[in-house]
């Protein structure tokens, strides 16, 4: 054979074996792996499915991961559970990895529940009763249980909220009350914290409702440390609240 064609060979076997050889060298993530978890932080859970949508996550996240990076206070560790370990997909089209599978895995514990709105939390999402049945769980031992925007259709479902006051997106506030009749629900506030439920209007003002929490737990000069790093200008007297005790 001619020697060029020879040193030819192994360059075209490599182009066309390439991608496939690739492939089986990625490792992929073992399915029993978890994220790291400090055990002396809060343990921060945010409740993702399909339709998820972007900002009631991120505002939360956003504010509360940046709590690993302030000295002097107990920071919050922050993962994602849903009801699989696979791909889910927000309303906005960004696809999540969810750190837990709620339905079988095990948990560590759960110190602040986070529920974002997500699309169908009006109705289909309601009838979920693993879903349900779960944040009825986690509310036992839970410290603080945080709704945003339509996530408190998720924990009026759970009956979490008949002896609470609470709020939700404003033009879903009707469908609210026609929902859960049995509620105290507000509607000129943009969050309402009543014992250790806090319920938000949601969108942008979600940074507000995870800002309070944040003041709440360590003090308004780190809550305005927070707000700085990502260019707002936080003051709680500013923002229209109800705070039940």
């Amino acid at each position: 054979m001619n020697i060029r064609l020879l040193s030819v060979f192994p360059l075209m076997l490599i182009l066309l074996l390439g991608p496939a050889a690739c492939r089986e060298a990625v490792a992929e993530p073992a399915e029993g792996t978890f994220p790291e978890i400090d055990p002396d932080n809060y343990n921060v859970a945010f409740l993702v499915m399909d339709g998820t949508y972007n900002t009631e996550l991120t505002a939360p996240f956003d504010i509360f991961q940046h709590t690993k990076y302030r000295e002097g206070i107990r920071p919050m560790n922050t993962f994602l559970l849903a009801n699989t370990r696979e791909p889910i997909t927000t309303f906005e089209g960004i696809r999540l990895l969810p750190d837990f599978d709620y339905t079988k895995d095990e948990l560590p514990r759960i110190d602040i529940l986070v529920i974002p709105s997500a699309e169908h939390h009006l109705d289909s999402d309601l009838k979920d009763t693993v879903m349900l049945n779960f944040v009825r769980q986690v509310d036992k031992e839970a410290q603080y249980m945080t709704s945003h925007c339509d996530g408190a259709f998720v924990l009026a479902a759970a009956g979490l909220l008949d002896d609470k006051v609470s709020t939700t997106f404003p033009s879903d506030i009707d469908t609210y009350r026609e929902k859960f009749p049995q509620l105290d629900v507000r509607d000129s506030v943009l969050f309402v914290h009543d014992g250790k439920y806090i319920t938000s209007a949601g969108g942008a003002r979600s940074f507000d409702a995870a800002l309070y929490l944040c003041e709440r737990l360590y003090g308004p000069e780190i809550a305005r440390s927070l707000a700085g790093g990502l260019v707002i200008d936080w003051n709680l007297k500013k923002v229209p609240h109800l705070i039940l005790q």
